[in-house]
């Protein structure tokens, strides 16, 4: 029985014929989900822009019904609630947002947090009240400098990863890669004015994993090519090398989808946002490692020959010496 063979062995697709057009586009990507940014903002969860938070302990269960919570608090008109594990499995931290000047209002933000609790006890009996607090948006403001920072960092991290096992140009192309992959899908989420929450940054971090890991295989496939094919044009190594790779790419990227694609349009609402951001992410991820990572190395003036090492004059008095020459 043959195995299933969703690329040829002789695949030979000319990639980098289409560079010049496809990086304007993306470049075009880039400027327009910044603007986007700019002119829309974004639509900052609970997480990110305060809101109310009530701690609650279920008495008599082993633990807390979550996903029942969040539908219950989700009918109160506040939005869609935060609904996390808080401590023992028995737990839950709820946290919703505050309608416009309820936070400068006395009482207001307290009697809100009394609602939501009134709403679980009524529902629930064994509830028992551990906390009513207002998260101020000044701190909510600062967490999220914290995981933008963050983001940042993971990026400049794997960057300075790929300069060490390659060349400077390879950490050069990873980074813009990845700057790409994060433009692209922060930009979907201001255009569509989706929820921005702790979710999210969790699924741009799981898409910098992705891109990554897409890119090091590319790059490493270079690599390889460099040293065998030392006379074969940049272009034609390039393209052979991602074409070499393009069979795991594929399905790697199919096994993802079909875990991906149901939960995308049959998931709770909840994972709605975070589902779409990995999904946007495992296609521009795709498209950067080939379209992006590799035409760099070329516009930074990598050749096929760039990283052999040259023989000193002392290497070649030793070689003459030894009658090698």
């Amino acid at each position: 029985m043959k195995l299933l063979k969703l690329v040829p062995d002789n695949t030979n697709i000319k990639f980098l014929k289409l560079r010049v057009p496809f990086f304007v586009l993306s470049i075009v990507l880039i400027v327009g989900s910044w603007i986007a940014v700019a002119v829309n903002g974004l639509n900052f969860g609970v997480d990110f822009a305060g809101g109310q938070e009530v701690r609650i302990t279920f008495q008599e269960q082993q633990t807390a019904p979550i996903a029942p919570l969040r539908e219950l608090v989700g009918g109160l008109g506040y939005g869609e609630p935060v609904v996390q594990e808080f401590g023992a499995p028995n737990q839950v931290s709820i946290r919703v947002a505050l309608p416009e000047g309820a936070e400068d209002t006395p009482g207001a933000a307290t009697a809100i947090g009394d609602r939501v609790i009134a709403t679980i006890t009524e529902a629930y009996p064994d509830a028992r009240k551990d906390g009513n607090d207002t998260v101020s948006g000044k701190v909510a403001g600062e967490f999220r400098d914290q995981a933008m920072l963050a983001l940042l960092a993971a990026m400049a991290a794997v960057s300075l990863y790929i300069w060490i096992r390659f060349e400077w140009q390879f950490g050069v192309g990873a980074m813009f890669a990845l700057v790409h992959d994060v433009s692209v899908t922060v930009g979907l989420f201001a255009l569509t004015q989706m929820e921005f929450s702790l979710q999210i940054v969790a699924a741009i971090l799981a898409i910098i994993g992705y891109s990554l890991n897409d890119t090091i295989v590319v790059y490493d496939r270079i690599r390889e090519n460099m040293k065998k094919y030392r006379k074969m044009p940049m272009f034609e190594l390039l393209d052979l090398s991602v074409n070499e790779t393009l069979a795991r790419t594929v399905m790697t990227s199919l096994t993802l989808f079909i875990a991906l694609i149901p939960l995308l349009f049959l998931g709770p609402e909840s994972l709605f946002g975070m589902v779409a951001a990995i999904t946007t992410g495992l296609f521009i991820g795709t498209y950067s490692s080939i379209y992006m990572a590799g035409p760099l190395l070329i516009w930074m003036g990598v050749t096929s020959n760039s990283f052999v090492q040259t023989e000193s004059a002392v290497d070649r008095q030793e070689k003459l010496a030894r009658g090698e020459g």
